[in-house]
C-alpha cells in the first residue's frame, strides 16, 4: 500500500467515526429518496438509477478485481449494464495496451449478463443498440426461478473472475434466494454487492408503493445469509 492509499485508508476509518458527517449523509439520502434524486443520472447515454457515489463505487471494484464476467440481477433502462460493459472495454483496451496487442472491439469474450423479471421492449432495443451491446448479454425472468438460475450457472462456466451485483426486487426472501443462487459464483477475491441494504434503517412510509422496508430489505437477507 503506497502512502497515498495510506491516506485514504485512514480518512475512511475517520469518516466513519464522524458524527456530524455521517450525520449529514444520513439526512440526505433521506431527503433525495422521494424526490427521486438518484432516477437523475445516465451511464453513457442510459439512464441509470444510482446515486454518483456508487457508481463510482462499483467502477471502483471493476478496476480492482479485473472481472471476465459481471453478472447483474435489475436492468430497468440498462444503465448499469452499459456503464458495467464500458468498464469491460477499458480493460480490454489497457490489456491489449500493456501486452502491445491488436484489440478487436467486438471480439471481447469479458461480458456483462444481466437478468430482469421483465426487460421492456424500449429499454432493450436502446440497449441492444448501443455500441457496448456486444459485450453484453440479457436474461428476462425471474432472477430466482430455478430455470434462470440454471442458465445463468451454464453461462457463468469457464469464466475466471466473477463479480456479481444484485439489484431487483428488494425484499427480503427475493434477495436471500438471489444471494443463495448467485453469491457462490462470486471469483475469491470478487465481490458480491447488494444494493438499497439501507432500506433497513429507513422509515417505512418512505416505501409507500414498494413491497420492501424496514424488517423486510436487502439487508437483513445479507444478515441471515
Amino acid at each position: 500500500m503506497n502512502e497515498f492509499a495510506k491516506e485514504v485508508a485512514g480518512r475512511i476509518a475517520a469518516n466513519g467515526s464522524n458524527a456530524t458527517l455521517m450525520d449529514t449523509a444520513h439526512q440526505f439520502t433521506m431527503a433525495s429518496t422521494l424526490p427521486k434524486y438518484s432516477y437523475n443520472y445516465s451511464a453513457l447515454g442510459r439512464p441509470i438509477i444510482q446515486y454518483p457515489q456508487d457508481m463510482v463505487a462499483i467502477q471502483e471494484l471493476i478496476w480492482k478485481t479485473k472481472p471476465d464476467l459481471i453478472i447483474e440481477t435489475g436492468i430497468a433502462h440498462g444503465g448499469s449494464l452499459i456503464m458495467s460493459a464500458s468498464m469491460l472495454a477499458l480493460l480490454d483496451m489497457c490489456d491489449a495496451i500493456q501486452s502491445d496487442a491488436t484489440l478487436s472491439p467486438r471480439g471481447s469474450r469479458r461480458k456483462v449478463l444481466g437478468i430482469d423479471i421483465d426487460i421492456r421492449a424500449p429499454n432493450r432495443a436502446e440497449i441492444e443498440a448501443h455500441p457496448m451491446a456486444s459485450r453484453i448479454h440479457m436474461i428476462q425472468g425471474s432472477s430466482i426461478a430455478p430455470e434462470i438460475v440454471d442458465q445463468v450457472r451454464q453461462a457463468a462456466k469457464g469464466y475466471e473472475r466473477i463479480l456479481v451485483c444484485l439489484d431487483s426486487n428488494h425484499t427480503h426472501a427475493h434477495v436471500l434466494a438471489e444471494l443463495q443462487a448467485y453469491a457462490p459464483l462470486t471469483s475469491v477475491g470478487s465481490y458480491c454487492v447488494v444494493f438499497d441494504t439501507i432500506v433497513e434503517d429507513m422509515p417505512a412510509d418512505m416505501f409507500p408503493d414498494r413491497p420492501w422496508g424496514p424488517g423486510d430489505n436487502p439487508k437483513t437477507a445479507v444478515w441471515e445469509y
